[in-house]
């Protein structure tokens, strides 16, 4: 019997005719992905099919991500570069001259501590070479190293135009990165500053927001005295100012103490001094709204010089950024301050206790105890005795590196800065007046929020491999920015000795190029002027900030245009719980052994069709295993197809056809087609994938296929072909090799390959008179396995049909239908009359009511009480399981994986209440 829907995943309750056959096809008779996706992918590229010569036509054009040369594909860059890909399949079908550009980021903190593990591990280091000797040992390690993810782009079946891969430190790309850099210099859009930065005192470098990942740690929270100046007091009478903080070794560098303007306790000390314990340091007490009354004493330490809030804190105060204390070297040691008042003591030790010796943080809090300045926090033990203890225990939100490891240190100094406020003016624009839509448009608000309040963007990097900032110092400091050494030496004029900045820039300022340098930017190449602005740009929501954005400002201040009109944010792919994959939980799925498993074409529908505009992604093994499934029934249904003689159609047009069922199968393509352009252009993936799996999986392999068995004519093969070749084109966005390898099988076509051949185009219309037709039969026979189903009638038993008042559609249908009823329907006859008295069942077809007697089929008695004994088992967990839900506590408290259960199983027996409802309604 043929399978009536897709079930669970795509899995068919009963397997269909054409897979019960024996056949003997040019096709193997098991779907084998790995059979064909190394053979088709190799031949694509070396044939140059990725880029089609198509100098006339119309362009389409992305950019990928670049990924790190140091990386390995991950979940994340399967579903970012299957939804690129699929638009530029489908715009290279389409018959554009897609161009989708691809290449990697040379990632420098990344790549650099790739190499230095290298050295570590044979008793090496980089400082032993010069930096020309150890950016030449970077090299060698990309040229032996470094293809990995490309390699593994490939095995997803990304079709990109590799002939022209990109990488960031090519010669021409460093040309455009140094042009930009001096020309915002120039226009005074980039500057040296004194500013706090995130320091990683592991790798030595600033980072950027994007590589600090925030921890839970246990740790402290200090309370000290800080005693006010000779004389000076509190409204009750107190000669001190306490204050508290996770972070006691930073009072080294305290420059001030900061309280509420309208906090009425400290009113009468505003503009007077506390003196600091153990530096003596004199420092001022500050109004500042920053200072909360509600938290702790309303007073806070200020540390400008090791604090993101305390560093505008003081700006506010009137302190200059050159005049903030820095009580840290790069390494996180302490150091000597500049007003040189930290004592001997303290300097050399490292900010932390490590390696079981104390740090400065241990010592400061024991000299503090020492001196009668520790306040100490009483705690209750478990016997409800109080005790006495140093600090009070907190867990406290930490940054760290992700890279290095270590804490992070808001550290002092100078770097080069970008006014990203001044280029963030014509992005907000674009994207308020229409030119860049943002999709989903829920994205809008957090692009303002970021945007209207942004930062200067730090852009200068501590490291040896990257982009060498073009500026140039001469004795006293003063800085010569310049395309060139040449260039920069006669700013400076004859004589003056300069020395090259040992910066080099943050990996996102020239990835912020890519759309543009990939293409031969700064020069007026052909592919510049075909090229950009791009068409689409396709990003994770995570780096909206860090490149989308900075890609629209130096898409704007370099050419004077956005560089693409739509951006499209997709979301994570979550693990199948819901938590977000990490290393550390142990749940990160590797795509390429779900390549190995399923086949790509599975992961990437898989992809696709869980992909809705907003949300995340959980992973489903089931899922994907489904589509798997989905492309065997494909792989058969055209093992079927040969069989009995239907092969590649000649026409795109739509063949003529009589027949109703060929006339409707014409329309279903035609509504397929216009479905999936709608959303394509909506980038509505999942809307894409469900339509074209459907109308595969339903309409043509379920029903079409069974309507037209063992009466495939001239019209009917010639239909066939032609609609099998509609699906291998729709659907080969989304699932490119087994699409390929099946319409090179259905003929002889080796000019055309599917990679290259033409979108569908039916230039027919939909035959409403045939649709009615064919729907009322697929509706018949729908509802009669149905019913068939939930009253324990065995499907193959044949059955009369009553239709006392038949409509005009009815009629027709069973006049021109009768054998395809009895064959599918397993209806003998359908009269149109009064059904005979007794048990029956009532189904409906479109408009039409039908009675099928039930006398002597079943046992009526006997099902009305097993189905009655069914429904209240259901309904009675379903009840239970509503309970459970609407508790708050297990909803909370309960393992997620529980409450999904709970929720499904809920599902469940709710659906099999309303079904064995239905069948007992049917007994009547």
């Amino acid at each position: 019997m043929a399978a009536t829907s897709p079930g669970a995943y795509g899995q068919a309750r009963d397997e269909s005719v054409y897979e019960q056959e024996t056949m003997s096809t040019e096709l193997p008779t098991t779907f084998d992905p790995a059979a064909i996706e190394a053979r088709w992918y190799a031949h694509w590229e070396q044939e140059g099919l990725f880029r089609p010569e198509r100098p006339d036509a119309q362009p389409y054009t992305i950019v990928n991500p670049p990924p790190n040369v140091t990386g390995s594909l991950h979940i994340g860059h399967a579903l970012d570069n299957t939804l690129q890909d699929i638009m530029i399949r489908y715009e290279r079908l389409r018959g554009k001259d897609a161009l989708w550009v691809v290449g990697t980021d040379h990632a420098g903190i990344a790549t650099q501590m790739v190499v230095e593990r290298q050295l570590e591990a044979k008793q090496d280091k980089r400082t032993n070479y010069s930096r020309e000797d150890f950016v030449a040992k970077v090299w060698e390690w990309k040229e032996e190293s470094g293809g990995t993810i490309t390699r593994q782009l490939r095995r997803l079946g990304c079709s990109m135009d590799w002939s022209r891969e990109q990488f960031t430190m090519d010669p021409h790309f460093s040309a455009a990165v140094t042009k930009t850099f001096v020309d915002l210099y120039n226009d005074g859009l980039i500057y040296r500053d004194k500013r706090l930065v995130n320091w990683d005192p592991k790798l030595k470098t600033a980072i950027s927001d994007l590589e600090v990942e925030t921890q839970d740690v246990k740790g402290s929270f200090w309370h000290f005295r800080y005693p006010l100046e000779d004389g000076v007091t509190l409204a009750d009478g107190r000669d001190y100012i306490e204050v508290a903080t996770t972070r006691p070794e930073t009072m080294l560098a305290d420059m001030a103490v900061a309280v509420h303007p309208e906090d009425e306790r400290y009113a009468s000390v505003v503009g007077k001094h506390v003196v600091l314990p153990i530096t003596g340091r004199r420092v001022p007490i500050v109004a500042d709204e920053h200072a909360d009354p509600e938290l702790g004493s309303g007073a806070v330490k200020i540390t400008p010089g090791h604090d993101f809030n305390d560093f505008e804190v003081g700006k506010r105060a009137g302190f200059k950024p050159a005049e903030m204390l820095n009580m840290l070297d790069g390494e996180a040691n302490v150091c000597q301050t500049a007003d040189d008042l930290v004592p001997e003591e303290f300097l050399g030790l490292h900010r932390f206790k490590r390696d079981g010796v104390d740090g400065a943080r241990e010592l400061v809090v024991q000299r503090l105890k020492d001196s009668g300045h520790l306040i100490p926090h009483i705690a209750k033990t478990k016997k409800g005795e109080e005790q006495e203890l140093d600090a009070e225990p907190r867990t406290i939100a930490t940054p760290f590196g992700d890279r290095g490891g270590v804490v992070i240190e808001p550290w002092l100094t100078d770097q080069w800065y970008v006014d990203a406020e001044k280029l963030a003016v014509k992005p907000i624009e674009a994207v308020k007046n229409g030119a860049v839509e943002i999709v989903p448009k829920s994205w809008e608000k957090t692009f303002f929020n970021w945007m209207e309040n942004i930062q200067p963007w730090c852009v200068s990097r501590q490291l040896w491999w990257g982009h060498r900032i073009p500026a140039w110092y001469d004795a006293e400091g003063k800085a010569y920015v310049a395309l060139t050494e040449e260039e920069a030496q006669a700013q400076a004029g004859e004589g003056a000795a300069l020395t090259r900045d040992e910066d080099v820039l943050d990996t996102w300022f020239s990835s912020a190029l890519w759309p543009f340098a990939t293409l031969g930017w700064p020069e007026q190449t052909d592919l510049v002027a075909k090229h950009y602005p791009n068409d689409l740009l396709v990003s994770g929501f995570d780096i909206l900030f860090f490149w989308d954005a900075r890609m629209m400002m130096m898409g704007q201040y370099t050419t004077g245009q956005n560089p693409w009109p739509k951006l499209y944010l997709h979301g994570l792919v979550r693990a199948a719980d819901g938590q977000k994959m990490s290393k550390s939980k142990g749940n990160v799925v590797d795509p390429l052994g779900l390549i190995d498993q399923y086949g790509a074409d599975a992961l990437r529908f898989f992809m696709a069709a869980m992909e809705s505009q907003g949300r995340d992604i959980k992973m489903d093994d089931k899922r994907i295993e489904g589509y798997r499934n989905f492309a065997t029934k494909l792989w058969n249904a055209t093992r079927f197809c040969q069989s009995n003689g239907i092969s590649a159609s000649t026409s795109i047009a739509a063949p003529k056809a009589i027949h109703a069922v060929n006339r409707w199968i014409i329309g279903e393509v035609v509504q397929t087609k216009q479905a999936l352009d709608t959303a394509l252009a909506d980038l509505r993936f999942d809307a894409a994938a469900n339509t074209i799996y459907h109308f595969v999986w339903d309409r043509f392999c379920d029903w079409y296929i069974e309507l037209v068995k063992g009466n495939f004519d001239e019209e009917t093969k010639a239909v066939a072909g032609w609609a099998l070749d509609q699906i291998l084109v729709m659907l080969h966005p989304f699932m490119p090799f087994i699409t390929e390898e099946l319409w090179s099988k259905q003929g002889d076509r080796a000019d055309y390959p599917l990679i290259t051949a033409s979108w569908v185009d039916p230039q027919a219309e939909v035959d409403a008179e045939a649709k009615a037709e064919i729907d009322w039969l697929i509706a018949l026979t729908s509802a009669i396995r149905t019913a068939k189903n939930e009253l324990g009638i065995a499907p193959g038993a044949k059955l009369e049909a009553f239709c006392p008042a038949p409509s005009a559609l009815a009629k027709s249908v069973v006049e021109a239908n009768a054998g395809a009823i009895e064959r599918l329907a397993r209806l003998t006859a359908i009269h149109f009359a009064e059904a005979p008295a007794g048990a029956a069942m009532q189904i409906a077809a479109g408009e039409d009511a039908l009675v099928i007697p039930l006398e002597g089929v079943i046992d009526i008695e006997a099902e009305k009480t097993r189905l009655s004994k069914a429904l209240e088992a259901s309904a009675k967990e379903a009840k239970s399981l509503e309970g459970r839900l609407s508790n708050a506590n297990f909803v909370e408290r309960a393992k997620p994986e529980a409450v999904e259960k709970a929720r499904a199983d809920h599902a469940h027996h709710v659906a099999e209440v309303a079904r064995l409802e239905a069948a007992l309604a049917r007994l009547g």
